[in-house]
């Protein structure tokens, strides 16, 4: 397989280039965000009909569409499942989204990326990327706290912390100053980015939703059939963002990829060690310390 072309990319070129990739290796994209994805939806659908017993409605006139009254056993269960999905809905996300990173690493770098060989890669860092996550989630909301802007300012500072962490195996807080480092006077690029593909997800939702909510509307007065809608709602909620997550993955590593061939010459550090490993320069300023 052919490197990929290795060189200062515009916005323009970095979108065009996550939309040719994702078009190129759907496929694979897909695969790697969908697999994990169904075990979640598989246990928000379990915690959806352990949620009450088909002998009536809880809802009242303002909220014609409430699921039915749980028995104590079966509410005790849905708890539990709920739990059980969150847990397992982050590690789902964060193994996605580092099999994603690694794979389009493979891409750059002249490699066949396969599903599985992209999530065996990654398995190893699944307790930094937690890492990772956390602080990155911590630093934002800090930043929201402080009248919003200084968040979403952080949030597009911080948005290569993923592909640092995969691709130059750094530990959570030097995985945060390495993209703080990187992103310096680029936090705009990274915030057009980032609003590309929440306008694609909102849009793709709000597709996806319509059936849904007539289905719902039809149902007013019938359990079952609000529980069936319900499940229908979580599954088509599920495909939308499924269909859209590894936009803003394969455009996050094609952002980190050109940072670092601004900034570090990549470009000459694989041409002169084809097939090597993308090592980090270190010595980067921090954004924790």
């Amino acid at each position: 397989m052919a490197t990929l072309d290795l060189r200062p990319l515009s916005l323009g070129e970095i979108l065009d280039r996550t939309f040719t990739l994702y078009r190129s290796h759907f496929a694979l994209f897909l695969g790697i965000t969908a697999i994990p994805q169904l075990l979640v939806l598989a246990l928000q659908l379990t915690q959806l009909f352990l949620a009450g017993s088909p002998r009536g409605l809880s809802g009242s006139a303002t909220n014609p569409v409430a699921l039915p009254a749980a028995a104590p056993v079966a509410a005790g269960a849905s708890v539990v499942v709920g739990l059980l999905g969150a847990v397992v809905g982050t590690i789902a996300y964060l193994l996605s989204q580092g099999a994603t990173v690694s794979a389009v690493a493979d891409l750059y770098l002249g490699r066949t990326p396969t599903i599985g060989a992209s999530f065996q890669k990654v398995r190893r860092d699944l307790g930094t990327l937690f890492g990772v996550a956390m602080l990155n989630g911590l630093v934002v909301l800090v930043g929201f706290v402080l009248l919003i802007l200084p968040g979403i300012y952080m949030l597009c500072r911080l948005m290569i912390a993923v592909p640092a962490a995969v691709l130059e195996n750094l530990g959570p807080r030097s995985s945060l100053d390495r993209s703080f480092a990187l992103t310096k006077d680029s936090a705009g690029r990274a915030f057009l980015i980032l609003l590309l593909y929440f306008v694609l997800l909102f849009t793709f939702l709000a597709l996806f939703q319509v059936p849904a909510t007539m289905g719902l509307a039809a149902a007013r007065g019938n359990p079952a059939m609000v529980r069936l809608w319900l499940a229908i709602t979580q599954v088509l909620a599920s495909i939308g963002a499924v269909l859209v997550a590894p936009v803003l993955t394969i455009a996050t590593s094609a952002f980190y990829f050109d940072l670092r061939v601004r900034k570090e010459a990549l470009d000459l550090q694989v041409m002169l060690n084809p097939g090597g490993e993308i090592s980090s320069v270190g010595g980067v300023p921090g954004v924790l310390g």
